[in-house]
């Protein structure tokens, strides 16, 4: 963890460096791109850097309690009781801002939402987890916006992208990756029977302009018509659906929301940002064998993490074996009810694997 504190400060370093910068200064999008990385890892950094002041006031006081005045010895003692209080406090405080991750203190995210097994019944049921994210989202005051959908017949969706913008929302939302599973009396059942659907929610942090080089020659550019709204009922003929495909990696992306061409683009070229980012990170991870592992917020998008009952009004989060038989009032919006719980075992698990500072 202290690495991973280092880091952190070190960027942070960088970036202060760079807002003192007159090329920087002199480029309104870079500089405000780097201003707001900046802002997400101030609190973190600046704690840290209390740390390790007191760290380093622990040592110097440690000195004197080892000297040979009974009376400066005495002093030394008493200040050392109240540093070491004071850096036990701060290393928890730091211990639950980085939960989560390196990623775990950005401002923004990017959530996709895809129908998994169960036809119309499963795209009906990414509107209900795309309206209960929608729900969450209105609760904590941030900022909800649609950056790509495809609509079902029946008003459900295919899949759907959403960018969420507030603080903490990627160290909370970070939890929803994986499969999502429902059961429940389908709308489409005539016989009463309980079915038994699935959705995939992939939780994406989005990096900084600074943090992703994406130049245009990095992809290609299709442009084409395609058809918008819930089943396809408005023809889009002006051909502003855009298609991304990222050389290097493969990685497509399509983006028919708007009817301007300029605005999907840009948010084209934003989901695939996203992507790159979680791509580069999922790489490292494989090559690194490390705490994160245990962690419940690791986003391993195949595993099955909770089940939705409607029968029951009960929600089984399956990584942590948490019931509620409230699913009425977490699909409504109090899905901080899960997350506290999700993050509090990811707590715990790190406070036991880092062992006492001495």
């Amino acid at each position: 963890m202290r690495e991973m504190l280092n880091e952190k400060l070190s960027r942070f370093e960088e970036l202060e460096n760079a807002m003192a910068d007159p090329e920087v200064q002199g480029n309104s999008a870079k500089m405000a791109a780097v201003a707001r990385e900046h802002g997400s890892l101030a609190k973190l950094a600046n704690k840290y850097r209390r740390f390790n002041v007191i760290v380093g006031e622990i040592d110097e006081v440690r000195e004197l309690a080892d000297s040979g005045d009974p009376e400066e010895k005495e002093m030394a003692e008493d200040e050392l009781k109240s540093l070491l209080s004071d850096r036990e406090k701060l290393w928890d405080e730091l211990l639950d801002m980085t939960i989560g991750g390196d990623d775990a203190n950005r401002a923004r995210c990017v959530v996709e939402i895809r129908a998994g097994t169960g036809g119309d019944e499963a795209a009906l049921f990414a509107r209900d987890l795309y309206e209960m994210y929608k729900r969450f989202a209105e609760s904590k005051g941030w900022k909800f916006s649609v950056l790509e959908s495809s609509p079902s017949d029946m008003g459900g969706f295919k899949e759907i992208t959403i960018s969420v913008e507030g603080e903490g929302c990627y160290r909370e939302l970070q939890y929803e990756s994986g499969g999502h599973r429902v059961q429940r009396v389908p709308e489409t059942e005539t016989k009463g029977r309980v079915h038994t659907s699935a959705a995939t929610v992939a939780v994406l942090p989005e990096p900084e302009d600074v943090e992703i080089d994406l130049k245009s020659e990095d992809y290609d550019v299709e442009r084409y018509a395609a058809s918008s709204g819930p089943g396809g009922q408005h023809v889009n003929k002006t051909s502003s659906a855009i298609r991304l495909t990222h050389h290097d990696t493969g990685i497509v992306v399509k983006c028919f929301e708007e009817r301007s061409q300029h605005k999907n683009l840009a948010k084209a070229v934003r989901i695939l940002k996203s992507r790159l980012y979680a791509h580069f990170q999922e790489m490292e991870e494989k090559q690194r064998a490390d705490t994160r592992k245990t962690l419940v917020g690791s986003g391993d998008r195949s595993q099955r993490i909770r089940t939705y009952n409607y029968p029951d009004n009960r929600v089984t989060d399956h990584r942590i074996g948490l019931t509620l038989y409230k699913l009425d009032q977490i699909t409504a919006g109090s899905l901080q009810m899960v997350i506290d719980g999700l993050i509090d075992h990811d707590r715990q698990t790190l406070r036991s694997s880092m062992g006492a500072l001495d």
